[in-house]
């Protein structure tokens, strides 16, 4: 069953990248009692991901932020190491976006968002989509068709806030 509007987000376990190295962070501590603009991505260093969807919401993480959203997170299904090498590449701060491994695409399956990507030799990655998360509850969802870049980006986003 593939996700949508009104459904709440599945537990979940992330690992994300930090100082001190990766960490595991649960979709309680990400979602409950927050507003987040949640967007997902086929693969870190891709060319779609890192020239748009990545700096598009690392450019408009302050006006997400001031029409009411709690903090942006960023979902792949790459390792922490992956994400935290590619935050930095990217001039991303924590602080403004927070990198979610979703190493084994755990998560990815059970949002019934996952997409087989092994014919570009990537295995099974997340289709490209952008949310708005309120408590755990999805209150708005861009689900791409597949290639496209328009629906999930930050500037669709706002619109929608």
């Amino acid at each position: 069953m593939t996700l949508k509007i009104g459904d709440r987000l599945p537990p979940a376990v992330f690992t994300t990248p930090t100082g001190e190295g990766p960490k595991p962070i649960t979709a309680d501590e990400v979602f409950k009692g927050r507003t987040v603009a949640l967007f997902a991505v086929p693969g870190a260093f891709t060319p779609t991901c890192s020239a748009r969807h990545l700096p598009g919401f690392r450019d408009k993480a302050a006006e997400l932020k001031g029409k009411g959203v709690d903090a942006i997170a960023c979902v792949s299904v790459n390792d922490a190491f992956v994400m935290g090498a590619w935050a930095r590449n990217e001039g991303v701060s924590t602080d403004d976006i927070l990198m979610l491994a979703d190493g084994n695409g755990d998560f990815t399956r059970k949002l019934g968002l996952s997409m087989d990507a092994s014919g570009f030799g990537m295995g099974e990655r997340s289709q490209r989509y952008s949310a708005l998360v309120r408590d755990g509850v999805v209150e708005q969802l861009n689900i791409e068709a597949g290639g496209e870049f328009r629906v999930s980006s930050a500037d669709h986003l706002l619109t929608q806030l």
